[in-house]
């Protein structure tokens, strides 16, 4: 099975690593390498993993490792890395911003 990291996916890793390396550099390599295989591992068993409520029509499912949240789509052949963030950010507005301002929109 092909694995994709979107551009997003692959910045957010970078943000992880930039954030651990400010501590402990070195933890912040091992951590990293840590995520990318368990995102390795998804394609093993890429729809055991749960689909988000509200994003159901989009197919976005969530594995975690430690703190952190894998977003991830699987197809039959691709399996899409969409983000990778931490459990205390507010996911639902960073994967599908353009929802807040629908619900604001009047016919």
């Amino acid at each position: 099975m092909l694995i994709i990291f979107t551009a997003t996916a692959e910045a957010d890793l970078e943000n992880i690593a930039d954030h651990i390396a400010a501590d402990n550099p070195s933890r912040a390599l091992s951590f990293i390498s840590e995520l990318r295989s368990v995102v390795m591992n998804l394609a093993t068993f890429p729809n055991a993993y749960p689909i988000i409520p509200r994003y159901e029509l989009h197919g976005v499912r969530r594995k975690t490792y430690q703190d952190y949240l894998i977003f991830y789509v699987a197809e039959p052949n691709r399996l899409s890395i969409l983000h990778i963030l931490h459990g205390a950010q507010d996911y639902e507005a960073i994967l599908c911003p353009d929802s807040l301002n629908d619900n604001s929109k009047e016919d």
